[in-house]
């Protein structure tokens, strides 16, 4: 863990911070820009912008921000490769640019604050941590450390992201999660951390959802599945979630084509698997792909088939390379079904 008077001394000598947060930020990434935003008020700096890129389509991800009136400006990567000396870049819940954002790689990066697992981190000031089950925890310890002040907002907002993170303290909470819901609690909006535990569902998030309970091929106790084509990308986490708890079931891996890509995600309770590096060894070859022991995710461009124009046919072809892909990474009989 670095010294939190590393990130006091580097932020009191900037005049402006850019928070950037990984491509379609979960709640997670956002709860710990918003505090390191505070964090940097604290400091003396006015000028403080969240960045984000891709969607944030999830119905949670959008209660979050608009309850919580979390400001987010899109990402120009202007604000980070074309700025005055006294301007900082952070990375929250991510570490290297190039790797789920949209940071030109090799772009200076003046500080990191991270739990996932990366290699060759670098930047001025540095905490990442993989055994912490949050990023939100880290802001956390920071807030109380510092003794900043901690209204209902920013307390809401890092006690949601540590529940949501680590699914309500059932994966991968560790002592200093407790710790930190045990300083957020009494600040916390009970009221409005319900509300966004309970947002409302599309019926296109609920269809994509039926889809891979369709679609669902179970071989022992792994579970795949897909949902063809979608729009909603956050169904995939959310499906992912569901069929992993189907009896039997210990790893489930869901994936579908939205856009010009094919997106994963993957969850496990398997102690044998780390279904992080399962997708890596999978995907990382012809996308990006990785993540936790028990949570992961992945996206591969389509490449020239992304306009492909039977869908059908392109739904099977993707089906047919993902399963393939999968079966080697998890070692899968394929006369097993």
């Amino acid at each position: 863990m670095s010294d939190i008077s590393e990130l006091q001394s580097l932020l009191a000598d900037a005049a402006e911070l850019n928070i950037v947060c990984h491509n379609n930020p979960d709640p997670d990434c956002l709860a710990s820009a918003f505090a390191l935003g505070r964090i940097a008020a604290d400091a003396g700096i006015d000028e403080r912008r969240i960045l984000y890129s891709g969607d944030i389509s999830h119905q949670q991800n959008r209660a979050f921000i608009n309850l919580l009136e979390i400001d987010l400006t899109a990402f120009d990567a202007a604000a980070v490769t074309d700025r005055p000396a006294d301007s900082l870049v952070a990375f929250v819940d991510h570490s290297r640019p190039g790797a789920n954002n949209e940071v030109p790689e090799g772009t200076p990066v003046d500080i990191v604050i991270d739990h996932h697992p990366a290699e060759d981190v670098e930047a001025r000031f540095v905490d990442h941590r993989e055994s912490i089950g949050a990023t939100a925890t880290i802001l956390t310890q920071y807030v109380r450390e510092l003794d900043l002040s901690l209204d209902s907002a920013l307390a809401t907002a890092l006690l949601f992201a540590i529940r949501r993170e680590t699914l309500g303290f059932l994966r991968g909470a560790t002592e200093a999660e407790y710790a930190a819901a045990g300083h957020l609690h009494g600040p916390t909006d009970r009221d409005l951390l319900r509300r966004l535990a309970t947002p409302s569902v599309s019926g296109a998030t609920v269809d994509a959802i039926a889809d891979a309970i369709r679609n669902r091929d179970v071989r022992g106790s792994v579970l795949v599945s897909h949902v063809g084509r979608t729009s909603e990308r956050d169904a995939l986490p959310q499906a992912a979630d569901y069929l992993a708890t189907l009896e039997g079931v210990q790893t489930a891996v869901v994936y579908g084509i939205v856009d010009d890509s094919i997106h994963l995600s993957a969850r496990s309770t398997d102690a044998r698997l780390h279904v992080g590096t399962v997708l890596r060894e999978a995907f990382g070859g012809v996308g990006s792909a990785g993540g936790h022991r028990e949570m992961a995710g992945g996206e591969v461009p389509l490449g020239v088939f992304a306009e492909y124009d039977d869908t059908a046919q392109l739904v099977a072809m993707v089906e047919r390379v993902v399963t393939d892909r999968l079966v080697d990474a998890l070692k899968l009989s394929r006369d097993d079904d």
